[in-house]
């Protein structure tokens, strides 16, 4: 569901679950984030969160394993650990047993390699394959990351390239080039886990992860909750290689077209910057790195830690007085 259809059909619920008789619930409707959370003592809260999808790639082990990452990586997003995950399944009658069992072991080993346990789920039949997870985190309540919280001054940081929606489209185009497939499915099926880790060593003011709305999107929110403009340079955002000639051949998916209609009229670009360069700004991604405000003072310091763990990580902006978004460069 696209972001202006989904702020319609919540409107109805807002105000149902006001804070002043949920105290403890920290981030919910009325605070809308990446997750909810919910506290249970001075030192302990739990994220909630749940994400599933049809398969973005051909593979699938890779389908289990991409669509669990990327459920998990709003935990991550809000500072937090994740501790136990529950499948969501929606398979055809006939699809085969092997095939359902490597989506199922995808998406069971990189809950291993988050630390987690795999607890059980639910399935349901279905006409497309969709997989996803219910999860569970937990984070110190001083800890809790949020969109909000950018001050001017702050560098914009990136801790994953984009590109993986337009090379995902490009292959049920059957178009992709197998390099840049490959290079994509590595990037989605990366944990957020370590880098969320390094950025809590260091504190930053505000942090969320890039997925389906995109960078232009999540962005928007992070500016919009802070009551900040964000303005970055796009001659430093990273992209995989062949996103950009996937971008010139015009090979958008149509959720770069609603996030563009939903979030446009808050971004401008300078006019040197391509219109596909413009589109390729509002394309989702499937499992996207963080983008963290950090202060300038401590810019270095998280960057030098990202290098000395071998984790990428770009500053591709700035924090600076205003709303919306502003995109510079060539």
């Amino acid at each position: 569901m696209g972001p202006e259809a989904l702020a319609q059909v919540l409107r109805p619920l807002k105000g149902l679950f006001p804070a002043d008789q949920y105290p403890d619930l920290l981030i919910g409707l009325e605070t809308s984030d990446d997750a909810a959370i919910y506290r249970i003592s001075d030192d302990v809260a739990v994220i909630q969160t749940l994400d599933f999808f049809t398969p973005v790639v051909d593979d699938p082990y890779d389908y289990g394993a991409v669509a669990a990452a990327n459920a998990m990586s709003d935990v991550y997003a809000m500072g937090g650990e994740v501790v136990v995950a529950l499948n969501i399944c929606g398979f055809p009658t006939d699809l085969p047993r092997e095939v359902v069992s490597e989506i199922l072991r995808g998406g069971a080993e990189k809950v291993v390699e988050a630390g987690a346990a795999l607890a059980g789920g639910h399935t349901v039949d279905d006409r497309e394959p969709k997989y996803g997870l219910a999860v569970m985190g937990l984070v110190h309540p001083d800890k809790i990351l949020t969109k909000g919280g950018a001050r001017p001054g702050d560098l914009l940081v990136l801790t994953k390239p984009l590109g993986v929606g337009i090379i995902t489209t490009a292959l049920k185009s059957e178009v992709a080039d197998r390099g840049h497939v490959k290079a994509a499915v590595e990037s989605m099926v990366k944990l957020n886990r370590r880098a969320v880790q390094l950025i809590q060593q260091i504190g930053v003011h505000a942090c969320t992860d890039v997925t389906g709305f995109s960078l232009l999107g999540h962005g928007q929110e992070m500016a919009e909750r802070s009551r900040m403009k964000l303005r970055f340079n796009v001659a430093q955002i990273p992209f995989l290689e062949g996103a950009r000639q996937y971008a010139y051949d015009r090979l958008f998916p149509g959720g770069t077209y609603k996030n563009q209609k939903a979030y446009g009229e808050w971004i401008s670009f300078t006019p040197s910057i391509s219109e596909e360069m413009q589109l390729l700004l509002f394309t989702p991604e499937t499992s996207g790195g963080l983008l963290v405000a950090v202060s300038a003072a401590e810019a270095d310091a998280l960057t030098d830690l990202f290098a000395n763990e071998g984790e990428d990580i770009w500053v591709i902006g700035e924090v600076v007085e205003g709303e919306g978004i502003e995109v510079v460069g060539v």
